[in-house]
């Protein structure tokens, strides 16, 4: 059991030491260049250097079978429906039996009863911009293209429970619940959630089939 590891992708700059923490930014993949990444920073602050490049859809170099947890934290929503399967087949692969998988993402149902209950001229307006599925404006660009296509800003596929609590059982997950923040038996989790990414979003907690 001591070899059993915790891993998060998607994790951004919140990279705890206690987790390894994966992430498919093609910035974090510049960075990690030979001596040219080590000279470029997009951002303002470069990747922490424990964040490893890695993409969930595709799969991470992680042993099958060899995570007690894993989490992420407003990734899911960024995928579109077939990577949004390979991402939770991979995470699947990765868990031990009775392992737990954790997330939090924007909850669809929630967003759609703001925009029912907003009577203002702007309502539809207001719903596209929250939910990131809009697109304010349209970049022509080679550079932008790239950006868009390659990148994860846009949110390609909302969820609300039910369906989501469907995906996940097909894919042989059980004891699919609701989470809150700091709600899990495992305490290792409390070193990679934060308060201000759960609150008014939809997280779930389920765990590798174990047979028992």
């Amino acid at each position: 059991m001591s070899n059993l590891e915790y891993v998060q992708y998607g994790s951004g700059f919140s990279a705890p030491v206690s987790w390894r923490n994966f992430d498919a930014s093609l910035t974090l993949r510049f960075e990690k260049l030979p001596i040219v990444g080590r000279l470029y920073t997009k951002n303002r602050d470069r990747f922490p250097v424990n964040v490893e490049y890695g993409d969930i859809a595709k799969g991470l170099p992680v042993l099958p079978g060899s995570c007690q947890g894993v989490y992420c934290s407003h990734v899911l929503e960024h995928l579109c429906l077939t990577d949004f399967r390979s991402a939770l087949k991979n995470t699947n692969k990765i868990l031990r039996a009775g392992g737990i998988f954790r997330f939090v993402l924007p909850d669809l149902k929630y967003e759609i009863k703001k925009y029912l209950a907003d009577d203002s001229d702007i309502a539809a307006i207001t719903f596209m911009k929250e939910t990131s599925l809009g697109c304010i404006n349209r970049e022509k660009n080679i550079a932008s293209f790239f950006i868009n296509y390659f990148g994860k800003h846009k949110h390609l596929w909302m969820w609300d429970y039910k369906s989501i609590k469907h995906e996940l059982e097909k894919e042989g997950f059980v004891k699919v619940r609701r989470a809150y923040f700091g709600d899990s038996a495992d305490k290792a989790f409390a070193d990679v959630e934060n308060i201000k990414r759960w609150e008014g979003f939809l997280g779930v907690e389920c765990k590798k089939y174990s047979g028992i």
